[in-house]
């Protein structure tokens, strides 16, 4: 593998930067253990990147799966249960790379894909919330809107009135703060500081003075992340559980989980394509073996689903990566935390990472995309706003499918507008 150390060295380490506190907060977002988040990023590093024809994805857990993984390990009862649906769909994106279905990419309305993205975003946002002031445990603990107790995702949100910590709510505004105003600072040339590292090292420091002059702020450690301190691989990996591949609800979600990463990844790709400064292209056949084998080593030693990542994708291109050395580079740094930082990163208030899921959130349901879409027409517009609301209402599965309806049926309406004639021969 032809590499250039002098910028893939200084890339990856900018990309670890920022993938350490994002494979945290999206596996507190997914409601797993937050060391599967770590996984994930080390086996989307290393074992796709070796794998990937791209040059500058990067692969790793995304936001974009958290509500798929969060109310699949409530269906399936257990971690160890949900990480055989992760191996099984690994080995559907395996199967489907080697048939040649990256094709299929190209027949998924755009305004579907914009919904659904924007949706995540607003459920990010509604379900990270309650980390952000203080909450040891989000209320409905799960991406529905409807909550099996007879309340919603709303009146758990104005119930949270009751649990402030107010130290949470100090950091939380802090972080909040210095993450919008974070490029107007001339602290944003610092490539090699990124501003999500900077808001979990305010965290940390903020949690610290609290503890020495004003321990009435002080967060305990239930609102602080929690990974076990490494003695062995078998405190750090979780094994799935084989007995349950017969079991009928393991195989739906490995086809969700399947279908939804294998989506992201080809999107993702194309969009990667387009920002790389030498407009290479890799092979969305070949992304979805690399994908799907990255999947099945993630589910085999209790890591999160893998997918391509728009974010740290792009950091990657920014940073001045050449090739994927970057990409698997970062992995191994992520590896290395975990063996040997694991009592520094339970330093890390979970507000912080809530406050960082906060920001993803809004960057995926920005207003200006509201306003693009307005602009496109009610055609673009009510698939997209109706994709979005089934999604926040119900499930991920359910509110793509409604959106892909609507869409299909603005498609067919346009096209019977149109005026056909048959030349007379």
């Amino acid at each position: 593998m032809i590499f250039n150390l002098k910028k893939d060295l200084p890339a990856s380490i900018v990309v670890f930067l920022v993938a350490l506190p994002l494979c945290l907060g999206i596996a507190l977002a997914s409601g797993a253990p937050l060391l599967s988040g770590i996984i994930a990023g080390i086996v989307g590093g290393i074992v796709v990147g070796l794998l990937s024809q791209s040059h500058t994805s990067v692969s790793g857990p995304a936001a974009g799966l958290a509500a798929v993984v969060l109310s699949s390990i409530l269906q399936l009862g257990s971690f160890d249960i949900f990480l055989m649906a992760v191996v099984l769909a690994g080995v559907l994106q395996l199967a489907a790379g080697i048939a040649k279905g990256g094709f299929l990419a190209n027949y998924i309305p755009s305004n579907v894909i914009k919904g659904l993205l924007a949706a995540i975003g607003i459920i990010l946002i509604l379900k990270q919330i309650p980390y952000a002031v203080g909450f040891e445990k989000a209320l409905g603990n799960d991406f529905t809107f409807f909550r099996m107790d007879g309340g919603n995702t709303f009146s758990a949100l104005l119930s949270i009135f009751d649990y402030f910590s107010w130290g949470a709510i100090i950091i939380s505004i802090f972080s909040i703060f210095v993450m919008i105003y974070w490029d107007k600072t001339p602290l944003k040339k610092a490539k090699f500081f990124p501003a999500s590292l900077f808001v979990v090292i305010l965290g940390v420091a903020l949690n610290g003075i609290f503890q020495n002059f004003f321990p009435a702020l002080m967060l305990s450690t239930n609102h602080l992340v929690k990974i076990p301190k490494f003695e062995s691989l078998n405190s750090i990996i979780t094994l799935p559980n084989f007995a349950s591949i017969g079991n009928y609800h393991v195989w739906i979600v490995a086809f969700t989980i399947a279908v939804v990463a294998s989506i992201e990844t080809l999107l993702n790709l194309e969009a990667v394509e387009n920002i790389d400064p030498h407009k290479r292209q890799a092979s969305p056949n070949r992304e979805l073996v690399a994908q799907g084998i990255g999947n099945v080593f993630s589910g085999l030693i209790g890591g999160l689903p893998v997918t391509s990542v728009i974010v740290r994708s792009s950091v990657n291109i920014n940073a001045g990566a050449e090739t994927k050395f970057s990409a698997i580079l970062h992995g191994v740094f992520l590896l290395v935390s975990v063996l040997i930082l694991s009592p520094i990163l339970n330093l890390i208030p979970l507000a912080s990472l809530a406050c960082i899921l906060i920001l993803t959130g809004y960057k995926l349901a920005k207003i200006s995309l509201f306003k693009n879409m307005y602009q496109k027409g009610l055609n673009q517009l009510i698939p997209f706003i109706a994709t979005i609301v089934a999604i926040v209402f119900t499930d991920l599965l359910i509110g793509v499918l409604f959106g892909f309806a609507i869409s299909i049926f603005y498609i067919l309406k346009a096209n019977y507008k149109n005026v056909y004639s048959k030349k007379n021969i």
